[in-house]
């Protein structure tokens, strides 16, 4: 099977280290790419990723038998589309499907539908109504962009000057607004393989969006995450998944089926554990970054033969997943600068090793790995338990060299000491 990857983050290589492991997979090509997929895959140039016909032409041209898309915002465009018109598997939803991520108030309407639990929401798109809307909400008041925002369109915060300024620069950029009710709760990922009707669950994640130890900060992509989650109940939280895609997941799916929207990729359940039971706080259409980089460190099934099932439709066919026991952790090295503007083209030393992926980096003509972006390496850790895979981590982020580069030194920190609880009710 030939595969080819679009994308060029740590996601990206993530999928294409497990992918160069599966023995079906015969030739791996990536697009754009970065420094880290360069050496396991073939690069096949640089690509405008909003062309999905560009897209669709390379990927008949190098005769790809399967694409999988990493980012979003080829997804909502089309992009699967176009690719499956032309006679090729691919891995990612349809423009239709995809409106699951890039439109929240498409998705609420998705989940009132199918009766899914999650926080109260209304829209805003008149400064005019804004204050009163506010007024209806909060402390604490969650503001969100309601369309794609590459995870730094959302503000939590018991503040009404920071919350409404938030969404006066949203309204004046001519973005609708989203208002929701605060949930709280322990915060939990999970990644659902689907073919349109049949759901296989991944392990449960959870991720670090704030920039600064303690969630100090802006927003980011995110900062780092860990797999499994051990205080989620018995194995890690086994019943919870369970219970997350009866309640949640599978009525989405068949839901977006009934609307003629079948979806088919990766559905990513964004949750907050509640005193009233796991309720979603949003749904993406991809694999996140960076939890994608810990929770395929633990797959053990061939990840190319998985996609492609999923892709055909053929899902339910699969045996059950494998998974390595223990746990694994990421932490992201930014850039200096992010999540501002980062400064790009510091020389990184370090980066070419065991469990470092690339996300912003390239390699100069001379060989030297530069950054050219903002989260410039996932280094993964792993371990018998998150304590130990904790430690992993932090070892090797300690052997890569970034001028001014900075990260989290509390990921994982406080399930290690036992300090996160699903509040009871």
């Amino acid at each position: 099977m030939r595969v080819l990857v679009i994308g060029s983050g740590a996601r990206e290589h993530a999928l294409v280290l497990a992918m160069a492991q599966d023995p079906s997979v015969t030739a791996l090509g990536c697009a754009p790419g970065n420094a880290g997929t360069q050496a396991v895959a073939e690069q096949l140039g640089l690509l405008d990723l909003a062309d999905a016909g560009e897209v669709t032409a390379l990927a008949r041209r190098w005769q790809a038998d399967l694409v999988v898309i990493g980012p979003e915002l080829p997804l909502v465009a089309g992009m699967a589309d176009a690719i499956r018109a032309d006679g090729i598997a691919c891995f990612g939803p349809s423009a239709a499907a995809a409106r699951i991520e890039g439109s929240k108030a498409f998705a609420k309407d998705v989940m009132r539908s199918a009766a899914v639990p999650t926080a109260h929401a209304e829209t805003v798109d008149n400064p005019a109504h804004l204050d009163a809307a506010l007024a209806r909400f909060g402390p604490t008041f969650v503001v969100k962009d309601d369309g794609l925002a590459a995870g730094k369109g959302v503000v939590v915060s018991p503040d009404l000057d920071l919350a409404r300024a938030h969404a006066m620069t949203l309204l004046d950029g001519g973005h609708p607004v989203l208002l929701e009710s605060f949930l709280a709760g322990p915060e939990m990922s999970l990644f659902c393989l689907v073919d349109g009707r049949t759901v296989v669950p991944l392990l449960p994640a959870q991720d670090f969006k704030r920039v600064g130890d303690g969630d100090t900060g802006p927003n980011t992509g995110g900062m780092g995450a860990y797999a499994p989650l051990p205080w989620a109940g018995p194995d890690d939280g086994a019943g919870l998944v369970d219970e997350v895609v009866t309640r949640i997941v599978a009525p989405v799916v068949a839901e977006l089926d009934r609307r003629g929207a079948p979806f088919n990729g990766l559905l990513y359940a964004g949750l907050a554990l509640t005193s009233d039971g796991p309720q979603v706080i949003e749904f993406n259409c991809r694999f996140g970054d960076p939890e994608t980089q810990s929770v395929l460190a633990l797959l053990r099934t061939p990840l190319a033969g998985l996609l492609h099932a999923a892709a055909t439709g053929v899902l339910a066919d699969q045996p059950e997943l494998d998974w390595a026991p223990g746990a694994a952790v990421t932490v992201v090295v930014a850039a200096d600068g992010y999540p501002g503007t980062p400064r790009v083209g510091d020389v990184i030393s370090g980066a070419d090793t065991d469990g470092v992926l690339h996300g912003g980096t390239r390699r100069r003509e001379d060989g030297a790995v530069v950054s050219a972006g903002g989260r410039v390496l996932s280094v993964v850790g792993t371990g018998a338990d998150l304590a130990a895979a904790r430690q992993d981590a932090y070892r090797r982020v300690a052997e890569v060299k970034l001028p001014g580069s900075h990260y989290r030194s509390d990921i994982a920190l406080e399930a290690v000491e036992g300090r996160v609880a699903v509040p009871t009710g």
